[in-house]
């Protein structure tokens, strides 16, 4: 189950944002009891890149022994 301030990992490009699968973001908000999340996703550098109305089959839980992978931002 995912809720509130846990990191999901995207399933699916966002390219309205510049975000890609596997990119990272918190949920502040958890809609219809998981069907759908409202994510942000920050930039390393702490700026704020979006927030994102997701589905349940756009974010995942982050697995154990993940590691994250930074990579160039949409400018």
């Amino acid at each position: 189950m995912i809720n509130e301030l846990d990191s999901v990992v995207l399933t699916t490009d966002v390219p309205e944002l510049g975000l890609a699968s596997g990119d990272i973001g918190t949920v502040v908000m958890v809609h219809d009891r998981g069907a759908a999340f409202e994510v942000e996703f920050v930039a390393l550098d702490g700026e704020t890149i979006g927030v994102a109305t997701l589905t349940s089959s756009q974010v995942r839980s982050v697995r154990e022994g993940e590691i994250a992978h930074a990579r160039q931002g949409a400018a």
